[in-house]
């Protein structure tokens, strides 16, 4: 059957250009208290997404939970990378070749596909070399790496992306746990990795577990600390120069997880809150959930809003290519006014 996006979607984040009202983003976000459940929403907090990239740190908990991460001696930088969508950069491309080395497997065991790089430092290396990318490039690089190191521990096939695959299995399994909810069903990603729906406040409370766990409980929750600190600690291996979760998480110093996904789908992870934030723009528009999140981050109180980077994600100003400044982005008066 068919799945519709949810239009029950609220006006989120206007865009200015001058005195002109250009245009309106209208989204969904979900807030989630740990102890309290759902404690904010504006848009359907029911509505069916498909979390994309966003729930990248849901996808490797197998990797810790069954053992495989401890086995292959996986250090946190390689965690930080298994829950990333990288640029492709020198520094993530060598971290997959060796972590791929380690296994015993060459490039082509990735079923990623081939990707140019987002890095141009590197894109500009390819070039100059006469040559093209490889899987490693590809943003997902890392997640891949992960699934492989799992699909090893467990003496499982080379097709690894298969939807009853062993490593699938435990990826779903997982999810569904921590969701809370059975999946309706799954789209293939990007990176051809099968990608599990879910209802958006159901999404917000998987979040809402990794900021409430605590070391000593349990083995899902060492793995859930485990990960969302390498997130944190790492933030130049979960995006790159120049993006928003790699900035925001620096701004933060630590303070908060956050992970973007395709289609304007964003995560946050804010232990000292208890709370997992979930936003989804319906038109896919990456600046609307980018403001979406930092002007919640700034709500909840661990980001400064004074830090540039809180400034340039929720406020802009847009610029032209010569730099002259054309307009602004506004987060709604509702989203602006509120607080935990």
């Amino acid at each position: 059957m068919m799945e519709r996006a949810n239009t029950d979607a609220a006006e989120l984040v206007e865009i200015w250009r001058g005195p002109f009202h250009e245009g309106t983003h209208r989204g969904h976000v979900a807030i989630w208290h740990h102890d309290t459940g759902l404690v904010a929403s504006w848009g359907d907090a029911e509505a069916v997404i498909l979390p994309r990239s966003a729930c990248k740190m849901i996808q490797a908990l197998p990797l810790i939970e069954s053992g495989a991460a401890r086995e292959a001696g996986l250090s946190e930088r390689q965690l930080a990378l298994a829950c990333a969508s990288h640029q492709g950069a020198a520094v993530h491309r060598g971290m997959v070749e060796d972590w791929l080395g380690d296994l015993g497997l060459g490039e082509g065991a990735l079923r990623c596909g081939c990707q140019w790089p987002n890095d141009i430092e590197e894109r500009d290396r390819l070039i100059r070399a006469h040559d093209g990318p490889n899987q490693m490039h590809n943003n997902c690089s890392g997640k891949h790496s992960g699934f492989l190191t799992v699909a090893k521990h467990l003496n499982a096939g080379p097709e690894y992306l298969e939807i009853d695959h062993p490593v699938q299995v435990a990826v779903r399994t997982a999810f569904e746990e921590v969701t809370g909810e059975d999946s309706p069903g799954y789209g293939i990603d990007g990176c051809s990795a099968p990608n599990f729906a879910t209802r958006l406040k159901a999404f917000a409370k998987a979040l809402a577990a990794y900021a409430a766990a605590g070391a000593g409980g349990g083995v899902r929750d060492e793995a859930m600390v485990t990960l969302r600190t390498a997130m944190a600690a790492h933030p130049e291996l979960v995006a790159g120069e120049g993006r928003a979760c790699t900035r925001l998480m620096r701004a933060m110093g630590g303070r908060a997880t956050i992970k973007t996904g395709a289609e304007a789908v964003f995560a946050a992870i804010i232990p000292e809150r208890r709370m997992g934030v979930a936003v989804k723009i319906e038109d896919g528009g990456t600046r609307a959930s980018e403001a979406v999140i930092t002007q919640i981050l700034i709500a909840m109180g661990v980001l400064d809003p004074e830090h540039p980077e809180a400034v340039a994600f929720a406020h802009g100003p847009i610029r032209n290519w010569r730099g002259i400044e054309t307009g602004f982005i506004k987060v709604s008066d509702d989203l602006a006014r509120w607080r935990p």
